[in-house]
């Protein structure tokens, strides 16, 4: 099995990336060194999570998924670039953020769907959500 961040990397994802999407939507009041180490600690964390078997077969299948998207002439017609009626792309998201952070993740989650902050706002249907999940619940866990 191709490893998660092999999997992020083919879509131009990388750690400093993901961190910087995560500390886009930040609102609270640290120092500078503070959110140094508070960007070090996540980037550690994010590590873990893309690391984790299930967290990682399901950035796997969204890039699957994203690739049918493309390649397929018949589901190519049936979708244009994140319609309404596909969900499964936000069911892998709330997945992953569910697995990593609980319910507090999923709001989470929610909150950088919407915003598609850095990378997250680049990329294909289901790979910005499974993304945009991992950040999200990867930044609840960190200010826990």
């Amino acid at each position: 099995m191709e490893k998660a961040s092999e999997v992020l990397s083919r879509h131009g994802v990388d750690l400093d990336n993901l961190v910087e999407a995560g500390f886009a939507l930040y609102a609270g009041e640290l120092t500078t060194e503070q959110i140094v180490e508070k960007k070090r600690q996540l980037k550690e964390l994010l590590e873990v999570n893309i690391n984790d078997l299930n967290v990682a077969l399901l950035i796997a299948a969204a890039s699957h998924l994203d690739g049918v998207l493309t390649s397929d002439d018949e589901a190519r017609a049936l979708t244009s670039d994140d319609p309404a009626s596909l969900v499964a792309d936000e069911l892998i998201g709330m997945s992953i953020a569910e697995y990593i952070a609980g319910k507090r993740g999923l709001f989470n989650y929610v909150r950088y769907d919407r915003e598609k902050p850095g990378i997250i706002g680049v990329l294909p249907p289901f790979m910005d959500d499974a993304v945009g999940a991992l950040v999200a619940a990867s930044m609840t866990r960190l200010f826990e």
